[in-house]
């Protein structure tokens, strides 16, 4: 270590010897004075310390210590305000080494505002202005239901006139065809005053709010109150409005309504890439807010860090309030007046369930399209989950797997098809005649063929599978691993797979002695392997059907003297079939043989 090197040391270990012991944000800088990550602790000084007082394994984390040239620390009076300082710090900053927010969609809110006359609209910009905003919305659909829904239910106008006491006294309006139609007051020429307006507004915030049940309430009160009066036809109009807020409060609620101003979030993780995180805000009952959205992980982030910075990226964006959160797993975070819930059963079960099914497809959604941009990532990621599920070392970017056939022991062959990358590479299938066995001995012909295989892989040094598979069960993978590993003293793992009655594929089976690897029917894996074994099976079947029949043709025409292996084959190319010479008329025959071996031949296969 140079001098250098020792007076950064000595710099950083005085930086973390002085820190208090005390919640805050901390930022680590490189040799530019750039910050390249922020972090924060309940413990400002044990947290920053375990930095330095362990020798990491190569890794990010390693990397970023030893980047690490001043370290600076903000103290907070509690950790939710260290949460939500170290989430913005993070947005301002962009440190290299911090999960980054993958919002690459602006997503429309609706838009209600500031002005004399409020105009409600859909918009993807947010201005200080004093206008309030609801949302963002991820369903764009759900958005414009919901503004539809406004439109039945009140007069508001769609205009951008400037409505203002003065414009309106001075007649500067006239109204348009949205007041012909009972789409708008008319407002513009004094025909609604503001307070109606203002209070119509009031109502549109309520829905927007999620208070439902608020509106119903109040409606249900005037619809009462004008029928008790004899004002039928009023009373009517709000009936109208009562059955519109009644039928959209029964869709969009989806737990007991008692169940109010809660936050649920739920986390699922890629790898090592990336991290979803889904949130739904409950309002009576009922998902007033949804969101999903991704983490792209730089280092060792845990489910909880991340889960921990999703909630205060949430709270935020949204301004919630809500005094209680539900979350999938117990989580340490401290919140003013909020509740930390992971529920087992009930309504709030329900809730946590339905967040989980909703980032799991957002998770399918981004890995579908991210497969469309780049086939190749698909093969990728099934192979990695083969490697996991089965504990290999490497990738099985080479496949090969092996399956016999013969009926009753006769012209007994196998097939071996080979998988690069998981795709098919037809120009290295491999067809075996059974050269050493007799009759119907499926684990001696195996072993034939397998042996064959690899000891002439290895005589040309040509490159060996990454994982073997066979078309069978233990018995069958026995056989391999013999001669693999007793014969040829070769390190190549061996997996089986075997059918059920139906003959359809059942189980994968792995290691010795074999144990079956879980495959969910559906997934892409077992369609993976069900693709595998239907394609060595037809591959070994076929050549076993070739031999047979060419057997079969073969033994019929070479048993008639006077016919060589060039008439012999003028009739197969012009008929095609024994059974086709069979059938064909004298005349047919003698075009081709000429009128002596034409005789010959419908004399001796009629005998036949």
């Amino acid at each position: 270590m140079d001098t250098k090197e020792l007076n950064t040391s000595d710099y950083l270990k005085g930086i973390v010897s002085s820190l208090p012991e005390m919640p805050g944000i901390y930022q680590y800088l490189d040799a530019e004075s750039t910050i390249i990550y922020v972090g924060k602790a309940k413990n400002l000084k044990k947290r920053v310390y375990s930095y330095f007082s362990k020798e990491h394994l190569p890794g990010k984390t390693k990397v970023l210590v030893s980047k690490i040239k001043d370290i600076r620390y903000i103290v907070v009076n509690s950790e939710e305000d260290a949460l939500l300082l170290e989430n913005n710090l993070i947005k301002k900053h962009r440190p290299r080494y911090n999960v980054m927010l993958k919002d690459d969609k602006t997503y429309p809110s609706i838009c209600v505002a500031k002005e004399s006359f409020s105009r409600i609209f859909k918009t993807r910009k947010i201005l200080k202005n004093g206008s309030t905003y609801f949302g963002p919305y991820s369903h764009v659909r759900a958005l414009n239901e919901l503004l539809d829904l406004i439109r039945k239910l009140y007069p508001i106008r769609t205009c951008s006139l400037n409505l203002t006491k003065e414009n309106i006294q001075a007649g500067k309006f006239n109204v348009c065809l949205q007041y012909h139609i009972k789409n708008c007051a008319g407002p513009c020429v004094g025909l609604q005053s503001l307070e109606d307006y203002q209070n119509n507004i009031e109502q549109v915030k309520e829905l927007l709010k999620g208070n439902t049940q608020k509106i119903i309430r109040e409606l249900y009160k005037e619809m009462e109150t004008l029928a008790s009066e004899m004002k039928f036809e009023e009373a009517q109009k709000i009936k109208e409005k009562y059955t519109l807020l009644e039928n959209f409060r029964s869709k969009s609620e989806v737990v007991n309504p008692s169940l109010h101003n809660i936050d649920v979030f739920s986390i699922e993780i890629d790898g090592d890439k990336s991290a979803f995180i889904n949130y739904l805000h409950i309002t009576n009952g009922a998902i007033n807010q949804a969101y999903t959205f991704e983490y792209k992980k730089k280092l060792e982030e845990t489910e909880e860090e991340l889960l921990q910075l999703g909630i205060a990226e949430m709270r935020e964006r949204y301004n919630s309030k809500s005094n209680e959160i539900i979350v999938p797993f117990p989580i340490e975070i401290e919140l003013n007046n909020v509740t930390i819930t992971v529920p087992q059963r009930g309504d709030k079960k329900k809730l946590l369930d339905l967040s989980r099914l909703n980032v799991l497809q957002y998770k399918a959604d981004r890995m579908k399209q991210a497969e469309k941009l780049n086939p190749e990532q698909r093969s990728i990621r099934l192979m990695k989950e083969i490697q996991q599920e089965l504990h290999l070392s490497r990738m099985p970017l080479q496949i090969e797997c092996f399956d016999n056939s013969n009926i009753q022991g006769s012209d007994a062959v196998a097939g071996c098809v080979v998988f690069k990358k998981l795709k098919p590479s037809k120009q290295d299938y491999r067809k075996y005649i059974i050269k050493t066995v007799e009759g119907p001995d499926d684990y001696a012909s195996m072993k034939e063929v397998v042996y064959r295989r690899y000891k002439r892989a290895v005589d040309e040094e040509s490159p060996l599978p990454d994982l073997i598979i066979t078309d069978g069960g233990k018995g069958q993978m026995e056989v391999v691993r013999q001669v693999i590993e007793d014969e040829l003293h070769l390190n190549i793992p061996i997996a089986g797979l075997a059918k059920d009655r139906r003959h359809r594929t059942s189980e994968l089976l792995y290691g010795f002695p074999p144990q079956v690897i879980g495959l969910k029917q559906g997934t892409p894996l077992f369609k993976l392997m069900e693709q595998i074994q239907d394609e060595v099976h037809r591959f070994a079947i076929t050549f076993h059907r070739d031999k047979r029949s060419k057997r079969q043709v073969a033994s019929a025409l070479d048993e008639i003297k006077g016919i060589g292996s060039k008439t012999k084959a003028l009739l197969l190319r012009q008929f095609k079939s024994v059974k086709r010479i069979k059938e064909a008329t004298l005349e047919e025959l003698t075009a081709v043989v000429g009128p002596a071996k034409a005789q010959l031949i419908r004399t001796e296969l009629g005998k036949k």
